[in-house]
């Protein structure tokens, strides 16, 4: 059975069968909603650190890790990044003196990234910074209870989506 169309909204986009325009909509606001958030956040962090994007996830990733490391392709993925995005991310860590590559006893295979004592000082600080944007930018907005709901939703559709290789 086809759905009937759409109703026309009045607004000059007409009814397209099998579109829901509120749907769309309101997933665009949700996308847009994270970008303008993201990009302030990533902003701001560039200027008072001189991080570029993914550098300061993953500092305030391995501070909160055990031992403060964590193997890179965990981290990679925890991050969602490429492998190949990644590489350039962990390069300009350890160059700049904040990370540094290890081998695991037990398995050759395995490369941590872990944060050096420069590391766990500038990642305290990104962390530091990180928490006072979010409550400028996400917490007054919403409120307690409004990012409680936001988080709920989004690990509602992380469970429902999960790992699209797994």
């Amino acid at each position: 059975m086809v759905s009937p169309p759409t109703a026309d909204s009045g607004d000059g986009r007409g009814g397209t069968p099998g579109v829901d325009r509120e749907l769309l909509d309101r997933w665009m606001l949700v996308m847009q909603g994270f970008h303008a958030t993201q990009d302030v956040l990533v902003s701001e962090l560039a200027e008072r650190f001189n991080l570029r994007q993914g550098s300061a996830e993953v500092l305030v990733r391995l501070l909160a890790a055990p031992k403060h490391r964590m193997p890179m392709t965990r981290l990679a993925y925890e991050a969602r990044m490429s492998s190949g995005g990644f590489t350039k991310v962990a390069d300009r860590l350890c160059a700049a003196g904040l990370t540094r590559r290890t081998s695991c006893d037990e398995d050759r295979r395995l490369t941590y990234l872990e944060l050096t004592d420069q590391g766990k000082d500038t990642a305290r600080a990104v962390s530091q910074a990180v928490t006072e944007i979010l409550r400028a930018r996400v917490l007054t907005p919403l409120g307690r209870d409004g990012l409680g709901r936001l988080a709920d939703a989004m690990r509602t559709l992380h469970d429902a989506n999960g790992d699209p290789g797994k």
